[in-house]
């Protein structure tokens, strides 16, 4: 096997000889500051930096290569040129013949390295002359692209250039998770999200390094999700939210097409159908599956537990199959959340009956069970998964029965708890979570639950007071930032004082994706001085 620091030399040589061939021209005369790659605000902080105080001149003479042969790694180059240009207003060349005044290069590159221990493993090395990522997948390659963002300058450099130069400090970055569930759930049934809201949001995840965003499809309140088989569903579950407005929901060719955009970004969807509480739209849609000897209305109020199923009706489990059939043949991930939480007036033995048997229809549709963590009551299966909401009692029920856990502590992990008493959007019934709250706690030791249980950490965003992409930017940032962190950074890494410095460097980025998020007081925010025509006048 190659290692790693042979194939980065190899490219090396290969982009020296190319250079070398070109015609002599007066080299550039560049005068960078000092500089210190690991105090680059980088968010997840990587495993490890290696700085050298150079730096690499990103500019219009740069080039991007990536392994031509490797699936996905050419359009990997080009998401990486089109993010530059937004950030920079460059136009790099992507995998093009070396130029006469082609100076810089960026590789790409498909490694067999041993070190790259995890899928999503990659290292990064910069010199003056060229910047070398590798990784053994496009997704990893996909990661480290995230950090090449982060690590460019935001203002072009002090140079005695006569155009605009951008700095790239040289060293070694060597990285990878600590989780390989990092997710975050958007709730799509209280207030409906459009399919351009949910992109957004993948664009910001991707950012950070999430790999999972879970939908919760269905509640009380709405039907999200189009079954062909049962139209009444989205016809008559779809038309109400929270608040009594028009509500909406996700065509089955809408929701392929977030399914798509999230695979381009290496984020699984996770798609939920909330049972067997939870279930009003549905039963209102089609009263035969009802369960709690009530007449069903449309509602858009906020209070829980107060529908169900009929667990013990044939029909029901007919009408899962057919939901759970479509939904899962649209879905290429190996997940399927079937809720499972508040169901208040199922009787317990019913509830238990129910999981079991839904159990085996998501594993019959070749997906793996996650349910809220009353589903460990239940007599389920080693493989399913327990998402960690409330219960300490559920989450010892999972870890004895061998299953993994998703952590998500409403008390640390709910993106739609308040800030503080101030907060515009919110609620307050768990607690309120400052954005220093939900950076300083330890997934891997929350609650007593083992490390090895540990699947990864979810940061839910309930919608109950939130109807905008505008208010749910506020509620989920800045804290998703910080739980991206504690997804993806060991613990033995992660310090708020370092990280609210990097956290206050993330507003240029903020601002130019037009996130309106809460500007907490804790942090420093450091806004950007230049504009794009103010940088292109320069």
């Amino acid at each position: 096997m190659k290692s790693t620091l042979f194939s980065s030399l190899l490219v090396c040589a290969c982009f020296i000889t190319l250079l070398s061939c070109q015609e002599e021209k007066k080299k550039r005369v560049l005068q960078f500051p000092k500089t210190d790659l690991a105090a680059s605000p980088t968010i997840p902080k990587p495993l490890k930096v290696i700085a050298t105080e150079g730096g690499f001149a990103l500019d219009q003479f740069s080039a991007i290569y990536t392994s031509e042969t490797a699936p996905g790694f050419g359009e990997l180059g080009e998401f990486l040129a089109q993010k530059i240009k937004h950030k920079t207003q460059l136009e790099i060349q992507v995998n093009g013949s070396p130029k006469q005044n082609q100076e810089g290069v960026i590789y790409i590159n498909q490694s067999d390295s041993l070190e790259l221990n995890t899928p999503e493993s990659y290292q990064i090395y910069v010199t003056p002359d060229s910047v070398i990522l590798n990784s053994n997948t496009v997704e990893g390659a996909f990661r480290g692209v995230q950090t090449l963002r982060q690590i460019i300058s935001e203002v072009p450099s002090d140079t005695l250039a006569e155009y605009p130069v951008w700095t790239i400090p040289t060293g070694k970055i060597v990285d990878g998770p600590s989780f390989e569930y990092r997710g975050t759930m958007l709730d799509v049934a209280r207030h409906f999200f459009s399919v351009a809201d949910v992109k957004k949001y993948i664009d910001l995840m991707a950012y950070y390094k999430y790999n999972v965003l879970h939908l919760h499809l269905s509640d009380d309140q709405g039907w999200r999700i189009e079954i062909k088989s049962w139209p009444k569903l989205t016809e008559i579950g779809g038309s109400t939210e929270v608040g009594g407005e028009a509500g909406g929901f996700y065509t089955q060719e809408d929701y392929k097409e977030i399914v798509a955009y999230a695979a381009e970004h290496f984020i699984t969807i996770v798609p939920e159908i909330d049972m067997p509480g939870h279930t009003n739209a549905a039963s209102v849609s089609y009263p035969i599956l009802n369960g709690n000897g009530k007449t069903p209305k449309l509602y858009e109020g906020m209070r829980v537990g107060f529908s169900t199923f009929d667990t013990r009706k044939d029909t029901v489990y007919a009408f899962i199959d057919d939901v759970i059939g479509e939904i899962a043949a649209m879905s290429p991930g190996p997940y399927f959340h079937i809720g499972g939480d508040e169901s208040h007036v199922t009787k317990k033995k019913d509830y238990v009956y129910f999981v079991e048997k839904v159990e085996k229809i998501v594993r019959k549709h070749g997906k793996r069970m996650i349910g809220w963590d009353e589903v460990a009551t239940a007599k389920v299966d080693s493989t399913s998964i327990s998402q960690f909401w409330a219960s300490k009692e559920n989450a010892q029920e999972a870890v004895d029965k061998g299953m993994k856990i998703i952590m998500s502590p409403a008390k640390k992990a709910y993106l739609d708890m308040q800030y503080d008493t101030l907060s515009k959007h919110g609620l307050h019934w768990a607690a309120y979570i400052p954005t220093d709250t939900a950076y300083i706690w330890t997934p891997e030791e929350y609650e007593g639950v083992p490390l090895e249980n540990i699947l990864g950490i979810e940061a839910p965003l309930w919608s109950e007071t939130i109807s905008t992409i505008e208010e749910l930017e506020y509620l989920a940032f800045p804290r998703a930032i910080g739980y991206a962190e504690l997804s993806w950074t060991p613990k033995e890494n992660r310090d708020w004082d370092t990280y609210k410095v990097r956290l206050a460097k993330q507003a240029p980025f903020l601002d130019r994706m037009d996130v309106k998020y809460y500007p907490s007081p804790l942090i420093d925010w450091q806004k950007s001085k230049y504009t794009y025509k103010e940088i292109l006048k320069d």
